[in-house]
């Protein structure tokens, strides 16, 4: 087995599974929740190492988090980082397999 640096695992969250990231998916690229702190280097190093696959960009944007009632309490959700990562030419994550 390959060496795994578990703080990878730390930086990559989870993949976004919505119908935006699957239209993206047709284009190369791959949406995931990242960590907060998470710079651009860390998420390509992170993608690169646990996914065996070669990263040609990664583009980062922060969804803040909206203000709703739930049972006459407001409320808020918290802010989510997300990573829009393009892979090179011949090289594909699928992200609806577990890791």
């Amino acid at each position: 087995m390959k060496n795994i640096d578990p703080r990878h695992y730390d930086v990559i969250v989870a993949p976004v599974v919505t119908e935006k990231a699957t239209m993206a998916s047709e284009h190369n690229k791959v949406v995931f929740k990242v960590a907060s702190k998470a710079t651009k280097p860390q998420i390509k190093e992170a993608v690169e190492k646990l996914f065996d696959v070669k990263v040609k960009s990664v583009n980062t944007l922060v969804r803040k988090g909206k203000t709703k009632v739930f049972r006459g309490q407001f409320g808020s959700q918290s802010d989510v980082k997300r990573a829009v990562v393009t892979l090179e030419e011949g090289h594909r994550i699928d992200v609806t397999t577990g890791l």
